[in-house]
């Protein structure tokens, strides 16, 4: 019986202890897609506890403790952070399989030099271990962000953002690891949501534009744009429940903006005809600039309307989805391709089915241009876990080129959340080990080594070009 979750975790051969311990523990992190927050990067507040720390705004462990009867006042509501923590510390034992046990023990471990196994019986002696130590300093934003070796950090920011937040932690020369913005234009996609000529409006107020056309919108995106380029960006990021792909022509879309502005309910066909074009003109300048595009898809969200409504979006209510995704995927690069304007594009998917499409997907869009132009995403959100990230990198193994790809993302809102990217280094190792085990491919190590540091760090460097 092998210890739990000792040095050797995750890594069944001498293989992979050698590249792990060797090549990919010590490499920076990029993390090139995550939530955090700026200004909270910018504040660098120390926090008051673990329960402030592990369990505010996290939705994945929101969802397990409502999976294992918690009620929700200690969750959401108003319940005090130890009363949170003692919940949480109830469900720990349960989550046999689940990535958050592994997570969360590995966070005590790295964060907190803390080798209990969290339950209930320890509760009390893990929240105070825990408490002692963050009183004792290190637990502050950039603390926690320089501990984990993190080089630069892609935050994603609204098209209609000041990044104020930028700004000020740019000139503080005395945090060393970069913090830039990525686009992430979404709310100027949803025009068949509620919620679009409000944020319509604060784009017209940052920009000193009254936008009354699409063809104005354009510019003023342009415009916008340019200025996070000018912040250091050097990449966007797209979210789709499904892709969608229906040219039209100006003066159709340039109806569609009118009605819409107007205070209309477009359709689903007048809404696709404005994203593809949206999206189209986006590529443009993203290609332009040498920006990576992100098109994140396949989710369901806010699928709960009563507790939509009552705590809001991003609170544990999402889903996998699945539509149909190929046929206007294809369709939508290509008429990039066509344009010219087809920028280096990272394709993730939420639903596992699409893993061998997105694969072939992207071979069919590749170039002299970049490395690993079109790249298939690592597993994301749902699939962010052991089964997921071997049978992401296994279909893009098998259908692409490996040694190119440009690895994790956090994608998550907790500072705590970095030993992740150690979890997938430990399973890249371990997969790329039993490969060379197997006798599938040579035991050439060094050449093995710099494989996995590139995929842990510098492949996704040299693609977002930072």
């Amino acid at each position: 019986m092998k210890p739990f979750m000792d040095k050797d975790f995750l890594l069944s051969g001498d293989t992979a202890r050698t590249l792990f311990f060797e090549a990919a523990q010590g490499m920076p992190i990029f993390d090139w897609h995550c939530h955090l927050s700026p200004k909270e990067i910018y504040e660098n507040k120390q926090p008051e506890d673990i329960a402030q720390l592990w369990l505010s705004g996290d939705h994945y462990k929101w969802r397990a403790m409502r999976s294992f009867g918690i009620e929700e006042t200690y969750i959401t509501g108003s319940a005090s952070g130890y009363e949170k923590f003692l919940a949480w510390a109830k469900v720990m034992p349960y989550l046999i399989g689940n990535p958050l046990y592994h997570w969360a023990h590995l966070e005590l471990q790295r964060f907190f030099g803390i080798d209990d196994i969290l339950g209930p019986e320890t509760a009390d002696v893990v929240w105070n271990k825990a408490n002692a130590i963050i009183a004792g300093g290190g637990f502050k934003p950039r603390e926690l962000i320089e501990r984990s070796n993190v080089a630069c950090v892609c935050t994603t920011d609204d098209a209609a953002d000041s990044l104020e937040y930028h700004r000020l932690i740019a000139e503080d020369a005395s945090f060393r690891c970069r913090i830039i913005p990525a686009f992430r234009p979404d709310k100027a996609l949803a025009i068949d949501q509620k919620g679009f000529l409000p944020w319509l409006a604060s784009l017209e107020a940052v920009s000193g534009t009254v936008i009354g056309s699409f063809a104005l919108l354009k510019e003023v995106l342009a415009d916008r744009i340019a200025f996070f380029a000018r912040m250091g960006c050097r990449a966007s990021d797209h979210a789709f429940s499904y892709i969608p792909f229906e040219p039209a022509g100006e003066d159709e879309l340039e109806n569609i903006f009118r009605s819409m502005r107007e205070g209309g309910v477009p359709d689903k066909l007048m809404t696709d005809r404005y994203k593809t074009a949206l999206m189209r003109f986006f590529a443009a300048q993203y290609a332009r600039l040498g920006w990576g595009m992100e098109l994140h898809f396949g989710v369901i969200r806010n699928n709960n309307t009563a507790m939509f409504q009552k705590i809001g979006p991003d609170t544990g209510f999402d889903s996998i989805a699945d539509f149909e995704t190929a046929v206007n995927l294809a369709k939508l690069l290509d008429s990039m391709e066509i344009d010219g304007n087809l920028p280096k594009t990272v394709l993730f998917t939420l639903n596992p089915k699409d893993n061998y499409m997105l694969g072939a997907m992207a071979g069919n869009f590749q170039s002299s241009g970049a490395a690993g132009k079109i790249q298939f995403g690592t597993a994301w959100w749902f699939n962010d876990n052991i089964d997921g990230m071997r049978e992401q990198m296994k279909a893009l193994a098998n259908t692409g080129v490996l040694g190119k790809f440009i690895g994790m993302v956090t994608d998550s809102r907790s500072f705590l959340s970095y030993p992740r990217h150690e979890y997938f280094r430990r399973i890249l190792c371990d997969l790329i080990g039993s490969m060379v085990d197997g006798g599938l491919y040579p035991c050439d190590m060094e050449f093995l080594k710099q494989v996995v540091r590139d995929i842990c760090y510098n492949n996704a460097a040299a693609y977002f070009g930072i």
